[in-house]
């Protein structure tokens, strides 16, 4: 069986068995926050097993896209060592919520192994949690008890977390020894008997004090490593020699010209496992929105892409290769995944830009780890300094793993609490750095509780709870603390008749501080007037609610990749800062404004509900993020259920027509992957066009003004290049030849047009007051410009006119003037020097 026919076997054997075949979630969890990426198939149905959630079935199987490379499930160093692990692989599992358990579990099981897939019975282990005799008696009917093992807690019990739900496990292992002599090596954790299917049974609740008590309704959750049983069906070994990993490694094969062995100690052969299975992870989760970058997720992707590139740098490529890899990953996996070749074109680009940036300072950094190590050595120290490790990783891009993964190949070990005490104290300064430019504001430790009740409000009377110099605390209060990128709303409050500007808000504990602009008369227990500067807060509105717009329309025009990487939410304007690989186009940007102006003019009321946290996960079209917190209720904001919903705890218009009009004002670059937009809307557009068209009749001006100076400076430099001309009349007119008792003259001269011929001809008339003829030629644009000059005293019996005509037949050309000054062209420039030596002769002869 190739691995897609094992794969659809799988789901076509429980969809026999009435289950529901349901999609795998994304390797990015946008729903839960908690994690960094998908690394279980029962992620999606934790809300199940939590009682919070239920689905319109009860028997539920699919391949679920898995990555693990953090926490406990982290399987980064293993990869490409050993013939099992991987940063990404698929878990095929089958649920049953509340519905069938372990009879049935184990019966399918065994069905789908030995019926189906015809695995030899002798050589299949079960594993059962020690106190689970319910399961060790199903096992006894298709087992000998000698391969069916009690094991404890640390192998045989799950559990999601320290509370909530958990249970007995029974796990199916596969014993490849020649001799089946396997049996002491169950849960050893080696390739010789390997775990090939997990059969999760939940039937209890842990307690906060630890006690365990039944849960009403059982489920089954299970878990079968993909790439595990496929090695097995296959009669592989080794998971990177079946047809899953084999293309891809043949095509590193004939990328680099090296030799794929399949040894585990081969240095070579441990590259290519390494490259194969971190293209896998890349692509999954770039497809599926995630980008390499600087924080959580992102950061896990730039490192597994760096340890690529490395890997790749071992066997001698110097150039970008692993988004070469990709056409083959979408031959294998793409009809069983097609958000890979949806994706495709951004999964590419990405890698690529990613490798050709890292490859500019691999190979600096590589030097400079070996003088690094080539020092130790001389000291006999096999310790790489936490400031060593921090430069590498500060100043030449490497991720501390890959530093460890160096030292580990040259036997250094790495100092890594010097490194984490090096990456504190940079961010120390950083955030000291920061604070430089923020009002320092010394806020009191109180226990006073406000109540923010701004939503609705924007102005009411309250009691006062504390008064501190500027500083007061109400009972309740509208005024918006800065949160979540919306800055805090201004105002007045006016206690005993006196008003005092609040100039800000911060928060203290449970406590809304409000600042204002001078002290505040002591009045603890008397009501104040608490009154929102309402007009900038419409502004701020309206850039909130446009944020979210906007925020949709990016992910619509540029793709499902784009998160929000920061904001700021002004009254004057608005700030996005989001993932994206390369410069957003000018096309781009004005399909952007288009969308979110047409769903300004829709005229869409904004509906905002307060749901459980686990409620709102439960729908994958609202947008929440990773490492934001969350409260057990949030807000909902949703623009069209169909366009925009968003989790928000910010202040929003009531319907998008309120923003009036939307303008983006500026893109750029603020690190590496992240670009910032900056818009306006409502009357920020107003006072935007206002200042472009000022600045654009203030451009006219300078142009004019520009121009002038321009015509001035011509005029200038025309006069200093007839004055370097006049220079040389006094010789012109010293080689003159005499013919009938007549000076004449013929020269060539350099020009630039044929108004400096004219000028020099006019001047050097001048120059010569009678008794003279000149031709004055020059070549210009491949043609011969001539100028013929007469000194009054002639101009009757010599016109000019008539001489220049004569001249210019001379070299194919014509032309004619007045008696004093004539002017004509010819096209035969090999003719200039048989006209300067013969215009004597044609005056001669006239």
């Amino acid at each position: 069986m190739t691995s897609n026919e094992i794969r659809q076997s799988f789901l076509d054997f429980f969809k026999s068995k009435e289950h529901r075949i349901v999609p795998s979630a994304p390797v990015v969890p946008h729903g839960d926050p908690t994690l960094l990426f998908t690394n279980a198939g029962m992620n999606q149905f934790k809300d199940v097993f939590l009682g919070i959630g239920n689905r319109d079935y009860v028997r539920a199987a699919d391949t679920q896209k898995c990555i693990r490379v953090s926490g406990k499930h982290n399987d980064l160093e293993e990869v490409g060592v050993d013939t099992y692990h991987h940063t990404f692989f698929e878990m095929l599992g089958n649920w049953s919520f509340g519905d069938y358990y372990k009879i049935e579990a184990i019966d399918w099981a065994w069905e789908l192994l030995t019926g189906v897939w015809k695995l030899p019975t002798e050589r299949l282990h079960a594993t059962v949690y020690r106190t689970d005799d319910e399961s060790f008696e199903l096992w006894k009917k298709y087992l000998p008890v000698e391969r069916i093992h009690r094991f404890d807690e640390k192998d045989n019990f799950w559990e999601m977390g320290e509370t909530g739900p958990c249970g007995p496990c029974s796990e199916i292992h596969f014993d490849r020894t020649p001799d089946l002599s396997g049996g002491p090596l169950v849960n050893a954790g080696v390739p010789e008997v390997i775990e090939i299917w997990n059969l999760v049974f939940i039937q209890y609740n842990r307690k906060a004090n630890g006690e365990l008590e039944p849960l009403s309704s059982t489920h089954v959750d299970t878990g079968m490593g993909f790439e595990r049983i496929t090695a097995v069906i296959q009669g592989k070994n080794s998971n990177y020699d079946t047809d899953v990993f084999m293309p891809l490694i043949n095509k590193i094969v004939e990328l680099s010209g090296k030799e794929y062995n399949g040894k585990l100690d081969d240095p070579d052969s441990i590259s290519m496992r390494v490259i194969a299975d971190h293209i896998r992870t890349l692509s999954f989760a770039i497809a599926d929105g995630a980008l390499p970058g600087n924080e959580g997720r992102s950061y896990v992707l730039r490192r597994i892409l760096r340890r690529g590139c490395r890997f790749a740098r071992n066997l001698g490529i110097k150039e970008p290769l692993m988004y070469k890899l990709l056409p083959t990953l979408i031959d294998t996996m793409g009809e069983s995944f097609p958000e890979l070749i949806k994706q495709r074109n951004i999964i590419e680009k990405v890698i690529k830009g990613e490798e050709e940036s890292f490859l500019q300072t691999l190979e600096r950094g590589l030097e400079k780890f070996e003088e690094i190590t080539n020092k130790l050595k001389d000291e006999n120290n096999n310790v790489i300094g936490g400031a060593d490790a921090f430069l590498l990783y500060d100043s030449y891009g490497f991720p501390l793993d890959l530093t460890e993964l160096l030292a580990r190949e040259n036997n250094f070990v790495v100092d890594i609490n010097g490194f984490n005490q090096n990456m504190k104290e940079q961010k120390d300064r950083s955030r000291a750095n920061r604070k430089i430019h923020l009002q320092e504001v010394e806020l009191p430790v109180t226990d006073a509780k406000s109540n923010f009740v701004g939503y609705n409000n924007s102005s009411l009377e309250s009691e006062i709870l504390y008064v501190n110099e500027n500083q007061v605390i109400l009972a309740e209060t509208p005024f918006y603390v800065e949160s979540g990128g919306q800055v805090s709303d201004t105002g007045r409050l006016v206690i005993a008749a006196e008003s005092y500007n609040v100039i800000d808000v911060r928060k203290s504990g449970n406590a809304i501080i409000h600042i204002c602009d001078r002290d505040v008369e002591p009045a603890i227990g008397q009501i104040a007037l608490a009154i929102v500067d309402n007009e900038r807060r419409q502004h701020i509105k309206r850039n909130h609610s446009a944020t979210h717009l906007m925020h949709e329309a990016l992910r619509t025009v540029l793709g499902d990749h784009v998160q929000q990487a920061g904001s700021l939410v002004a009254p004057d304007y608005l700030r996005f800062d989001f993932n994206h690989f390369e410069k957003v186009s000018n096309e781009q940007l004005l399909e952007i404004e288009r969308m979110v102006n047409q769903k300004v003019l829709e005229n869409i009321n904004v509906n905002i509900e307060v749901l459980p946290l686990e409620k709102a996960r439960e729908n994958s079209k609202i947008k929440m993020f990773f490492g934001d917190k969350y409260g057990d209720e949030v807000r909902v904001i949703t623009m069209d259920p169909k366009y925009s919903m968003e989790l928000c705890g910010g202040i929003h218009v009531s319907n998008t027509a309120e923003i009036g009009l939307f303008k983006i004002v500026s893109e750029s670059s603020i690190a590496a992957g992240v670009r910032r937009i900056e818009a306006v809307t409502g009357k920020g557009v107003e006072e935007y066009i206002y200042s472009t068209l000022e600045k654009l009749d203030n451009t006219k001006s300078e142009i004019n003004n520009l121009n002038s100076t321009i015509s001035h400076l011509e005029k200038e430099i025309a006069k200093l290049k007839l004055k370097e001309a006049s220079s040389h009349f006094e010789k012109y007119a010293e080689n003159a030849k005499i013919v009938k008792d007549i000076r004449t003259i013929a020269v060539e001269v350099k020009i630039e047009d044929m108004q400096q011929l004219r000028d020099i001809a006019e001047n050097f008339r001048n120059y010569l007051g009678n008794n003279a003829i000149a031709l004055i030629a020059a070549v210009s644009d491949d043609k011969i410009q001539i100028a013929c000059v007469v000194t009054d005293d002639l101009t009757a019996k010599y016109p000019a006119g008539k001489l220049v005509g004569l001249a210019a037949k001379l070299i194919g050309g014509g032309g004619g003037g007045k008696a004093h000054f004539a002017t004509a062209g010819g096209k035969d420039v090999s003719k200039l020097n048989d006209l300067l030596n013969n215009f004597h002769d044609l005056v001669n002869n006239y």
